[in-house]
């Protein structure tokens, strides 16, 4: 049998290669017989750029940026020449992700985007006609204020304070932002995110999102206002593009994505990016389709499988990619939160546990690699019998 790997990171414990890389150790000791390919998948958070220099290659550049409190921590761009232009890949989460913090440093009203805008200055730096912004949950909500100062839009220390300061900014703050859009006019920008937040409203990154980041609810509802009010003032300066089918001004403030990230979607596309699937995009550098024609089975995983996976999720979109040829798709996950009836409804032939009650988490938290493994181990007896025995 031919199975292809390929899971999304398990949040807080491994990356998607390292998942993917557990899960066929697990299933060679099971079904030493079998052929195995691993292609690991991304949302755009944290992994997205390992991921995508497993599908694509390219040169690696390192760099340094500062973290979402102002500390240097270490990045990279990731270039991929294609065709006559040079494509670069940044994953946000190396500057703004939620795991460079402390728990007690997770203040929304502080954090800042300004190493988001780092990255995207070296990508600049080194070329770049396309970039690729991995975006996914950030520890920042300050609407990429921050990544505009660092790419030169305006005033520096008043944009980089965090989402408690866009209440002091004026007009004059932003005024580099029409040069900085026209300096990436020729820019090709992508925004690679599954979140379709909206920056404001009821449904938007500071309503849905801001606790997450460690703000009470009198902070979240505080951030909202100030959100509207950079918003305003970014409409005062750079009057935001026509719609073609309203003939009205876009509200990029509403559209989805542009909460992505605690608003970078937002700056992003102020300047022009335009959001995509992160999972499609990644899914397209492997030729998944071509992918899953050379296999019989397919294993996916996350690290809790739950009701939000149903909607969008590196599962269900690797399912119903194999559903569309006829192939099995089962979800191995740190956890099951859904039945059976609902997983049928995505295509997912089967989704099995690491940590099948909830007594078993912590062990499972303990060694992730060797529980991820044997859990695979077991689902290869299951799935891949050895030649000359039938299933069941």
């Amino acid at each position: 049998m031919r199975v292809l790997f390929c899971p999304e990171s398990f949040t807080g414990t491994l990356t998607a290669v390292q998942a993917a890389e557990a899960m066929a150790a697990g299933w060679r000791r099971g079904a030493p017989h079998d052929d195995l390919t691993l292609a690991p998948l991304s949302e755009g958070d944290t992994g997205f750029l390992h991921v995508v220099e497993e599908a694509l290659g390219g040169v690696t550049v390192a760099v340094t940026v500062s973290d979402p409190l102002g500390r240097p921590v270490p990045a990279a761009v990731l270039l991929v020449d294609e065709g006559p232009g040079r494509t670069a890949y940044v994953e946000s989460a190396q500057a703004a992700g939620l795991h460079l913090l402390n728990a007690d440093e997770r203040k929304p009203m502080l954090t800042s985007s300004y190493g988001v805008g780092q990255l995207i200055e070296a990508a600049m730096a080194e070329g770049a006609d396309r970039i690729v912004v991995g975006l996914g949950s950030a520890a920042t909500n300050d609407g990429g204020a921050g990544l505009l100062a660092a790419l030169g839009g305006g005033d520096r220390f008043a944009l980089s304070g965090g989402g408690g300061a866009l209440s002091d900014l004026s007009v004059e703050s932003l005024a580099g932002l029409p040069e900085l859009a026209g300096r990436l006019a020729g820019v090709d920008l992508v925004v690679a995110t599954e979140e379709t937040l909206p920056l404001l409203g009821f449904h938007g990154t500071s309503a849905l999102g801001a606790e997450g980041r460690g703000a009470d609810p009198a902070q979240a509802q505080e951030l909202e206002l100030r959100l509207g009010q950079f918003t305003d003032l970014v409409n005062r300066v750079l009057p935001p593009p026509t719609d073609l089918l309203t003939g009205l001004p876009r509200r990029i403030e509403r559209e989805p994505g542009a909460g992505a990230g605690g608003g970078v979607g937002y700056a992003l596309m102020m300047l022009g990016g335009a959001r995509t699937s992160a999972v499609d995009l990644v899914m397209r550098a492997w030729d998944f389709d071509a992918l899953l024609r050379r296999h019989d089975l397919v294993i996916t995983g996350e690290g809790c499988f739950d009701w939000a996976s149903l909607r969008d999720s590196v599962a269900t979109g690797a399912a119903q990619a194999a559903a569309r040829l006829g192939l099995p798709a089962v979800v191995l996950a740190g956890q099951v939160q859904v039945g059976r009836r609902e997983t049928m409804s995505t295509g997912v032939a089967g989704a099995y546990a690491v940590a099948e009650r909830p007594v078993d988490v912590a062990s499972a938290m303990a060694d992730p690699v060797g529980s991820l493994a044997a859990r695979a181990e077991r689902l290869a007896r299951t799935w891949s019998p050895p030649p000359g025995r039938r299933a069941g």
